[in-house]
Parts: structure tokens; sequence; C-alpha cells
């Protein structure tokens, strides 16, 4: 949700990353928190689309957040496998999509 956006009044944060799925609500629900955390970051603000199948889901993110910055996670094998091997997938599995990905974010939050 936003309630913690909503709540933050005049305080300024250091970037926000709004995390969602590529469902219609969700992206909704992003896309207005993006909105609202605009108006209270003094550094990046990215949005991770998390768990993106293919190329619907690509598109519906796209559509609903146009000229964001985005970081797409797909949904990866390597990631409940690392989980089940009680790992981080950084450890187990450094070369699979979705950490490649996580990479990209970390590099756009802290690298700005």
């Amino acid at each position: 949700g936003i309630g913690t956006l909503t709540r933050l009044g005049d305080t300024k944060v250091d970037a926000v990353v709004v995390v969602t799925d590529p469902t219609v609500k969700s992206l909704e629900v992003a896309s207005r928190a993006a909105t609202i955390a605009q108006e209270h970051t003094s550094g990046p603000l990215v949005i991770v689309a998390n768990r993106v199948l293919d190329d619907a889901d690509r598109k519906a993110v796209e559509r609903a957040l146009s000229g964001r910055t985005v970081v797409l996670v797909p949904e990866d094998d390597a990631i409940p496998a690392a989980d089940r091997a009680e790992t981080a997938p950084l450890d187990s599995a450094p070369g699979s999509e979705a950490v490649m990905a996580l990479g990209t974010l970390a590099s756009l939050v802290v690298g700005h």
C-alpha cells in the first residue's frame, strides 16, 4: 500500500524503491505510490516489477509505468531453489536472471 508514503509529511528520504507484481491492481498502486514518492525523495525512485513471467507481463508494466525507472525481475527457479537450500540466491546462482536484475536495482539505488 501507500500508507507509509502518505504519512511522511515533509520528510525527505534518500531513495525510494517501489515493488510491484505485474498485475493490473498492483501496477495501479505502484504508479500512485511512485507519484507520491516523487515528492519525498532527494534521490532515485526505482520501481521493481517482480515475478515477471512473459511478454504480456512486460507490456503491462511498460504501459502502466511508462516514463519511470523500472527494473524487471523475472520469475526465476533459482530463487525458490536457493530458499530450499537455505542460501542466498546471490551465493547459489549469481548468474541467474533474477539476481542480475537485482544487481541492476542495487546499481540504480546506490550508484546514483
